[in-house]
């Protein structure tokens, strides 16, 4: 009960005209990122980053995460209706809603994708509410080396689900924890990295690095890869046949607990749950054959699935400070920004805020389900913008904000080289987002290192000594094996895709 008195304070603080227009700010940013092929959630909260200082942290957060779950909504629009994912967590359903459209039902693959979408997204904020208090609470107890321990689950978490090839993974963590070391040593107050520059004496900004490795990159490969647009169909009536509403509100409910689920662990993306969904929707189909050529259920249980793994992530971020996805990572970047140190003592020390962001997502989705069932084909037509017009104004708004960030042109420069060093390492294909975790993830981990030997007085042994820190590391050592044997051997499962997180 004390969860919902403070969630209906939340919602006064949230239902103000300033959050409720910078909520609506962020839903349509979402949607629009989501329907324009190419652009991501990740990369448009990396490159509008900056834009939120000034707003102060309710208004801000309220913004970047409106972008965040209003991705998936839009990344379902144009994949039904021209065969192409806004975003990536949509790519399988392209798999069943594009057959449907092409039947002359885009509406109803629409309709049964925004009803799904706005109850796995309410169920799995609704978790957020309920269950997230309890486990701040938990971790209250918890220590350096407790923190210690989490953090390198959530790193080889990251390397075990992070795709193919296992060494690429570790190229990229190595990266990761190398840009996290440059600046003054915190103990020595020695320099690390920085070869005589003053300006590497305090590191590199968080934002440039997520700025230029998703959001410059994503424009390179974007201006590269320019193709023609097709005409979407028209959407004409959002509800399924009669017959279809039970199946598909079944698969609702399986995609709300899976995505869920999945949500709550560190590492996995979007896409993981979806896809999951989808082969889970097939197997319990009586009639398999009709994947892939127009199933409800292939349009209900992934979409369902990736909005409820949007709340479901957001609990470890809340409740224990670990960013479980990339973007999840840029919004812990933003709460670090704002003066807010994600973990067990936000709930006790910022309620108002952490409640406000909470309520504002209830409010968030029900805009989305307005903007989606009656505006579908709205939105489609906004994916016919062409490239040439719409990259060059992405680029001047990541340029304008890096160097609005400390009014230095250094970071302008900053932001371009990490732009085309992520260009060339998805060219490879060395994955992007473990460098961006590892990196925000580094600080934080070195300290709670240090503050754990300076405990035990240098034995490292000391971490076994405590139980949860001990059994989570041993845990964490299992996955390490088991993906270092599951990569030798090449058997690595569907989900563990080469897909970009």
């Amino acid at each position: 009960m004390e969860s919902f008195s403070l969630l209906l304070s939340g919602f006064e603080t949230a239902m103000s005209w300033s959050n409720l227009l910078y909520c609506l700010i962020g839903v349509t940013i979402g949607m629009l990122v989501g329907v324009l092929p190419g652009l991501g959630p990740t990369t448009a909260t990396a490159v509008l980053l900056p834009l939120t200082f000034g707003m102060g942290p309710i208004s801000a957060i309220i913004m970047l995460s409106g972008i965040y779950y209003g991705a998936m909504y839009g990344g379902t629009i144009t994949s039904v209706l021209i065969n192409t994912p806004g975003e990536s967590a949509s790519v399988i359903t392209c798999m069943d809603g594009h057959p449907l459209a092409k039947q002359g039902r885009a509406g109803a693959a629409l309709g049964v994708a925004g009803i799904g979408s706005f109850i796995g997204g309410t169920f799995s904020i609704l978790g957020l509410t309920f269950i997230g208090p309890p486990i701040a609470e938990f971790a209250l107890k918890f220590g350096p080396p407790e923190f210690f321990a989490l953090m390198v689950m959530g790193m080889i978490m990251v390397i075990g689900l992070m795709g193919q090839s296992l060494l690429r993974g570790l190229i990229a963590v190595l990266i990761g924890l190398t840009l996290a070391m440059i600046g003054m040593d915190p103990i020595t107050g020695l320099d690390r990295f920085t070869f005589g520059q003053a300006k590497l004496m305090e590191g590199f900004d968080f934002v440039m690095i997520a700025m230029g490795l998703f959001g410059m990159s994503e424009i390179l490969i974007g201006i590269e890869n320019q193709g023609k647009t097709q005409k979407p169909p028209k959407v004409k009536g959002v509800f399924p046949r009669k017959e279809e509403w039970s199946p598909a509100l079944k698969s609702i409910g399986r995609g709300t607990g899976l995505g869920f689920l999945t949500g709550l662990i560190p590492g996995t993306n979007s896409v993981i749950p979806a896809i999951m969904s989808y082969s889970l929707e097939k197997k319990l189909a009586k009639d398999p054959s009709r994947f892939g050529k127009g199933a409800i259920e292939g349009v209900a249980g992934p979409e369902t699935a990736n909005n409820s793994y949007c709340g479901g992530a957001l609990i470890p971020l809340f409740t224990l400070g670990l960013p479980s996805s990339p973007t999840i990572a840029v919004l812990l970047g933003a709460f670090i920004m704002n003066g807010l140190t994600p973990g067990p003592a936000l709930f006790q020390s910022n309620p108002d805020i952490v409640w406000a962001i909470i309520a504002s997502m209830f409010i968030g989705n029900f805009l989305l389900l307005v903007m989606n069932l009656p505006l579908a084909g709205v939105w489609a037509k906004i994916a016919m913008v062409p490239a040439k017009l719409l990259y060059p104004i992405i680029l001047l708004i990541a340029i304008l904000g890096s160097y609005s960030v400390n009014n230095s042109l250094w970071d302008v420069g900053a932001m371009l080289v990490f732009g085309v060093i992520g260009y060339f390492f998805k060219k490879v294909d060395i994955p992007i987002a473990p460098i961006v975790l590892t990196f925000v993830l580094g600080g934080l981990m070195e300290n709670s290192l240090l503050q754990s030997l300076a405990m035990f007085e240098g034995d490292v042994l000391g971490f076994f000594s405590r139980p949860i820190a001990g059994s989570v590391l041993v845990f964490s050592m299992v996955v390490f094996v088991f993906s270092l044997v599951s990569g030798f051997r090449k058997k690595k499962s569907m989900i563990a895709s080469d897909i970009e997180m």
